[in-house]
């Protein structure tokens, strides 16, 4: 059998790669990485490798999932940072295999869709929720944007024990050339407070080439700047251990799985962490519960709960991964127990009829084979 292991950017696909390559290194298993910048030559040749089975573990990006990597015999496939992707994305990996390969997706935020089906019984679930030896937990505050200097202050206070802070900026989706003069402001701002040559800041956003991205990233990682200011392309694969605090602008418009995993940038280390939550005065009431739920709990599933509970769990025979589910009489939130029971039943059912032949269960047979030929969205987490 062979294996896959697809993440969102480059840069956790490389990580990952480097790690599981140290490893296997005194075991006869190739590894290899495949992502948007591998050169054709090499692409050809992974390409190749896969199909023909002498390649055992592949690891990459999106380019994984594309129609031209083919496997031998795909008996294993991992998707991490799994809120990163559609429906229909993680589906491609089913399709890499006559028989569909076992499936693990990790996240630290379970998007709504994917809590909901852990709920009906269709995905087996692992919850890790104790912190690594020596870590402790992150510490987070809600504060007004009146509140910016004292929260400056208070960066400056870390600065000077040692530590480095991360300062972040909202995406606005529909204008790339506004969040571009949003950071830029910002960064002027953050300038002010920490001006040159005492602070030294790094800044990376969407808009910048590769390799500039990649060495202010790499500045802040060896430590030669002090804060990182900084869109949401950092919000997943950066590992500073020495980063203590993190500060998010605008933070009501931001989505709960997106502060959590930003608040996961710090942390790291020994240090005792802290995540700073500035808004402005007018919040809606989604956002105040987003806001509390990240000061009363660093839990991901506590946080993925109350996600499920704002947006709704989306569709499971379909590919929206929140959103209302339109039953008529019951919540997949508040009626949780009741679904528990369902769900019970329905294993005492298949144990005592695997084949549905008792004439009782003919109505559920004859539904099931109806739906067998349409793609099983409801079995893809």
């Amino acid at each position: 059998f062979q294996s896959v292991l697809m993440a969102p950017t480059e840069i956790l696909a490389q990580q990952h790669f480097t790690g599981l390559k140290e490893y296997v290194k005194d075991l006869p298993v190739k590894i290899e990485l495949l992502t948007g910048s591998t050169k054709t030559k090499k692409r050809r040749e992974i390409m190749e490798g896969c199909a023909e089975g002498s390649i055992h573990i592949l690891l990459g990006t999106h380019a994984v999932i594309e129609e031209k990597v083919q496997f031998k015999n795909l008996g294993f496939a991992v998707v991490d940072e799994q809120h990163k992707f559609g429906v229909a994305q993680r589906a491609k990996l089913w399709k890499k295999n006559t028989l569909p390969p076992h499936v693990l997706v990790m996240t630290a935020t379970p998007i709504p869709r994917t809590l909901a089906l852990t709920a009906y019984g269709d995905l087996d679930y692992s919850v890790m929720d104790e912190l690594p030896p020596g870590r402790k937990p992150i510490s987070t505050f809600h504060r007004n944007e009146s509140a910016r200097p004292q929260v400056m202050d208070f960066i400056k206070e870390e600065i000077t024990g040692g530590r480095q802070a991360y300062i972040i900026y909202p995406l606005i989706e529909e204008s790339s050339t506004l969040d571009y003069e949003n950071l830029m402001k910002g960064y002027e701002e953050v300038k002010s407070f920490f001006p040159e040559p005492k602070y030294w800041i790094s800044m990376v956003h969407g808009k910048q080439a590769a390799e500039v991205k990649e060495t202010n990233m790499q500045r802040f990682v060896a430590g030669d700047t002090q804060i990182m200011v900084s869109t949401t392309v950092i919000e997943v694969g950066v590992n500073v251990p020495n980063a203590s605090v993190m500060a998010i602008e605008s933070a009501e418009k931001f989505g709960l799985s997106q502060l959590h995993q930003l608040r996961g940038r710090v942390g790291r280390g020994a240090d005792k962490s802290y995540c700073i939550l500035l808004t402005g005065n007018k919040l809606s009431r989604d956002a105040r519960e987003r806001l509390k739920i990240m000061e009363q709990t660093n839990d991901g599933f506590k946080v993925a709960e109350k996600d499920l509970e704002i947006r709704g769990p989306g569709e499971i025979e379909g590919t929206r991964q929140s959103g209302a589910l339109n039953f008529k009489l019951v919540n997949i939130v508040a009626d949780k127990a009741i679904l528990e029971v369902a769900r019970t039943e329905v294993e005492k059912l298949l144990q005592a009829d695997p084949d549905l032949s008792m004439a009782e269960n003919l109505l559920v047979k004859n539904y099931l084979q109806q739906q067998q030929h349409k793609t099983g969205w409801g079995k893809i987490a």
